[in-house]
């Protein structure tokens, strides 16, 4: 049985405000991943994008940690609606806490279902969520359905990665999507703790091309080499223990994590009849941006 609303739900209430600081703060590592795998180098250049956008969607808000970002960046004048389909209320809360409500909504909605009553938006964010979803190719083209003329749709979902990684993932997944939170948080307690030892050990490694394991040639931290090929053991120092352990959560738990390739996310795109006019490819996830025609 599908687990994922609910994991997300549980995920939300017990971390209200999880890496939402973060998320605002110039220059955190979370802030500079959200704009470079969209193609800016820095907030200015966000702002300048977002400045004639009047209308924009924040399509699987969360706790509202992007809606609040866009809020901040984009103009006065645009409208911001958040939606999402457990956690619109926190998201709510949490942009009043922030004092960056003003001019945004915040709705439960499926993007399964007919979204036609929301409007035409002419900037459309959704990201991170879009693998989460039983039927993410519908869900997309739902969201096409009110982006008006010119307007642009900017995607995340996880990408392929490397064999022994997605065999670990599988396996771990496995064994936690059937525990209750409790149970989750202390399984994914000790692999936060193997990432945050590895972190901290401070060991370079040069390692070779090797095919058949899908790595790459080059330079990489102890725990980034684990973590892009192996398995994932996510760890920042910004964010508390509890937070970190929320992260890997978040991976393990749900059992819909669909991963996918750039080609697979480029005919979405095609089918929708949308002109790309971005894409990034980075070890975690496929991030696109398209325009209506």
């Amino acid at each position: 049985m599908d687990n994922t609303a609910e994991t997300f739900r549980i995920k939300w209430e017990q971390n209200r405000r999880l890496a939402f600081e973060e998320t605002l703060r110039e220059g955190s590592d979370i802030f500079s991943w959200i704009l470079g795998r969209n193609g800016f180098g820095s907030a200015e250049e966000m702002r300048a994008y977002l400045r004639d956008k009047r209308r924009i969607l924040d399509a699987g808000c969360g706790n509202g940690r992007v809606t609040a970002l866009l809020r901040r960046h984009a103009s006065k004048e645009t409208e911001i609606v958040a939606i999402d389909l457990v956690s619109a209320d926190i998201a709510c809360e949490n942009l009043k806490a922030y004092h960056l409500s003003e001019g945004v909504r915040c709705l439960s909605k499926d993007l399964l279902s007919d979204l036609s009553d929301l409007g035409q938006f002419d900037f459309i964010y959704c990201q991170e969520v879009l693998h989460h979803v039983p039927d993410p190719e519908q869900a997309f083209r739902n969201l096409c359905r009110i982006l008006s003329a010119g307007g642009e749709i900017a995607i995340y979902v996880y990408k392929q990665k490397a064999p022994a990684r997605e065999f670990v993932d599988d396996y771990v997944r496995g064994k936690i999507s059937d525990l209750d939170y409790p149970e989750a948080i202390r399984a994914c307690d000790q692999i936060t703790e193997l990432g945050k030892v590895l972190s901290e050990h401070g060991m370079t490694l040069k390692v070779p091309r090797v095919d058949v394991l899908g790595i790459e040639e080059g330079e990489y931290d102890l725990q980034r080499f684990i973590y892009h090929f192996f398995m994932k053991c996510f760890w920042n120092p910004d964010l508390t223990f509890q937070e970190n352990s929320a992260v890997n959560y978040d991976w393990y738990h749900p059992l819909i994590a669909s991963r996918h390739t750039l080609e697979e996310v480029r005919q979405w795109f095609v089918k929708a009849h949308l002109d790309i006019v971005h894409e990034r490819v980075d070890f975690y996830g496929i991030t696109v941006r398209g325009r209506s025609t």
